[in-house]
């Protein structure tokens, strides 16, 4: 839906969760569908070149990453020496001046990359049944930007064991487009997820991004009754590797700065569902910060309560109750609102819950 507002046009999809907010609907008849027969794919063969230079807005997970760790996460399958040669050799820049390997990188930095060749498994053709289901996750669309309520389940992209994340799976989807994931989301959380279909788009939402001029809300459903209608985490928080290699964050004064502002929606007999609003975009953010004022989020397996978790699977929850709810920024001449409804296995479970309040 669109609203002229002055000179600029207001963009409105989706509609706010749950009972205490409420919005438009989206027009999906112009989206073109998944039809039964995916488009042929081409195999890759075992070595694979970057037809040409490409540029990488660093976003929030690589805010402060040193550039060589950074290129080897980003050129999947490529050998430390070859990383050190194209830096090395001046080939990689960062806003246009050589990089050198030990420095660090800040959101919104566009990163050279040149042409490379590297070994790459081609993933193949995303199942039938998978791709059909993107069409209807489509929740806004226009030149610039396409906006999915992702499921939670699906990674923002690929890597790491997972062959199709949603970038993927919209490219596979309209081949012929080009789509670039302007942020992240965690496989488990659902919600508003933004792609840019042109650059303008991208470095235009990235330039806004970097002056934090975005408003995004979550809704999260936390363990316990939250006593303070309104508070704010304001915490350092730092990511650390375990033994076993899993990736967990903590908070640590050393840190970088976070900022999440909790609201009570609702309060049931064990649970509180709060509307969480973030002023900075880290790695695990939310989940770390409801651990820390001592609400989990439930379902939460890394930062939850086991006990707490157990308690909210008798009334139907069984996976992280973190949703994106709603992603909100202008550009020069228009302003955008895109809101993601809730899930229907999220919305059931408070539907048990207040019956039993």
């Amino acid at each position: 839906m669109f609203e002229t507002v002055g000179k600029k046009q207001q963009v409105r999809s989706g509609r706010f969760e749950p009972r205490t907010e409420s919005g438009g609907q989206t027009d999906r008849s112009s989206h073109p569908r998944a039809s039964a027969t995916a488009p042929k794919t081409e195999p890759a063969p075992n070595k694979a070149t970057t037809a040409s230079v490409r540029v990488e807005t660093v976003d929030a997970n690589a805010d402060d990453q040193r550039v060589d760790n950074f290129l080897l996460k980003t050129l999947k399958g490529a050998p430390r020496s070859l990383i050190y040669r194209i830096l090395r050799s001046g080939e990689v820049r960062i806003n246009g001046k050589r990089a050198k390997p030990e420095q660090r990188l800040a959101i919104g930095d566009q990163v050279r990359i040149p042409p490379v060749r590297l070994e790459e498994r081609d993933p193949g053709q995303a199942p039938l049944g998978l791709l059909a289901q993107v069409p209807n996750w489509v929740i806004f669309e226009d030149r610039l930007f396409l906006v999915l309520n992702k499921p939670s389940g699906i990674a923002a992209h690929g890597g790491s064991g997972i062959s199709f994340g949603a970038i993927e799976l919209v490219r596979q989807w309209r081949p012929n487009e080009t789509f670039e994931l302007v942020h992240r989301l965690d496989r488990d959380t659902s919600g508003v997820l933004v792609l840019a279909k042109r650059r303008s788009g991208l470095t235009a939402l990235q330039a806004v991004m970097r002056e934090n001029r975005i408003e995004k809300h979550y809704l999260a459903l936390l363990a316990g009754q939250v006593v303070r209608e309104k508070q704010e985490v304001d915490v350092a928080l730092a990511k650390n590797v375990l033994r076993g290699g899993e990736r967990m964050v903590t908070v640590d004064l050393e840190g970088k700065d976070s900022l999440s502002i909790f609201r009570v929606i609702e309060r049931y007999a064990d649970a509180t569902l709060a509307d969480v609003q973030i002023k900075t975009g880290r790695t695990h953010q939310i989940r770390v910060h409801s651990q820390h004022i001592g609400h989990p989020i439930l379902g939460d397996d890394k930062y939850g309560d086991d006990e707490a978790n157990k308690r909210a699977k008798a009334f139907g929850l069984k996976r992280l109750f973190l949703h994106a709810k709603s992603f909100a920024f202008s550009l020069p001449e228009q302003n955008y609102a895109f809101t993601a409804p809730l899930a229907d296995d999220l919305r059931a479970a408070l539907d048990r819950l207040a019956v039993s309040k």
